[in-house]
């Protein structure tokens, strides 16, 4: 059985559509015109136990509405949703110790003591047995090696440091399923680097799952090998991180060194992406990639040549502008 079930689960919001100007103002406090945004619209999503899953979206796409919806936050307009066998959104305390909801925009430590008061409160909340407790905490604070910090106020701590306070809380009540909305958001590439070093060794190490939405591919690609792509509240892709590249892009990027000074025009068989001579880049259509070859290599000394994917980074990109643009014109 999944740890995660969900069926066609869906989130719809009223929003009230505020026009400018006096006399609409006025005219609003009588008679409001709204209208319907569909946040999650019918997903179905299956997660078993000890996975590690990346949850992809542009902004707006209903990534962290989704993460809400499974963690109780709020309620769905219609559809399921198991975690562990429990339904989320009832809040049943033994599913709420269970589970952990980090948000990289928000802090659930308070500002003004130090952390290691605040997870004093957590142990008290979660009813974590003190042996255990004291047992998890020295174990994750060696491993984020932030001993030296606990004692410390979290408002003077830097943006990297709260964040692995952030986890550390998360994670005394030794929760078996983790939702993690934007872990990394702000960091500089050194406390991105930890976190995702920490996050890869606990997973493995406890077999916990986890659904992880991020902005940075290389989180992804560091700690996730199965990809759930959502937009306008619609799952596009579920599926190996490297399908993303077979499913999404239908190109290549060419690289070529001229011998010789040689520049011919390439306009012809690919777009070129880039010009420094000797060497070009070109983005050609995966289909035409030997044709464009064989056309190269017959008219024009070669000294070398490299044929590569898209950066999974521009794949993702024009797959997120693609749904955008697709979703503004089913709202006009």
């Amino acid at each position: 059985m999944p740890m995660i079930e969900v069926r066609q689960l869906a989130k719809s919001y009223r929003v009230y559509n505020k026009r400018e100007g006096l006399a609409d103002s006025v005219r609003g406090l009588f008679r409001r015109e709204y209208r319907e945004v569909k946040a999650v619209q019918g997903i179905d999503l299956n997660v078993e136990q000890g996975e590690f899953v990346a949850f992809l979206g542009p902004n707006g796409a209903g990534k962290t509405t989704t993460l809400k919806l499974l963690s109780g936050v709020i309620n769905p307009t219609s559809g399921s949703a198991s975690v562990m066998g429990f339904t989320p959104w009832q809040r049943k305390n033994e599913y709420r110790r269970r589970f952990a909801l980090v948000m990289g925009q928000k802090n659930q430590l308070w500002w003004d003591l130090p952390a290691q008061e605040s997870y004093r409160l957590h142990q008290q909340i979660y009813g974590v047995p003190v042996e255990e407790f004291d047992g998890t905490l020295a174990e994750l604070t060696d491993l984020l090696d932030v001993g030296g910090l606990l004692s410390r106020p979290v408002r003077e701590l830097s943006l990297g440091e709260r964040m692995k306070m952030e986890l550390i809380a998360a994670l005394l009540h030794r929760p078996e399923v983790l939702f993690l909305d934007e872990p990394t958001i702000g960091l500089d590439v050194i406390a991105q680097h930890n976190i995702q070093q920490f996050l890869k060794y606990y997973q493995e190490k406890r077999k916990i799952t986890i659904l992880l939405t991020s902005h940075y591919m290389k989180d992804i690609a560091a700690l996730c090998k199965r990809v759930v792509i959502i937009a306008g509240g619609r799952i596009e892709y579920d599926g190996s991180l490297s399908g993303v590249i077979d499913n999404f892009s239908g190109h290549k990027v060419m690289t070529l060194q001229f011998a010789d000074g040689h520049q011919p025009d390439l306009s012809q068989l690919g777009e070129v992406l880039d010009e420094t001579w000797p060497k070009v880049r070109l983005r050609v259509d995966r289909r035409d990639v030997p044709r464009v070859l064989s056309e190269v290599l017959r008219d024009n000394p070669i000294e070398d040549v490299a044929v590569e994917d898209v950066p999974l980074e521009e794949v993702i990109a024009e797959l997120f502008r693609e749904s955008s643009q697709k979703a503004d014109s089913d709202e006009q």
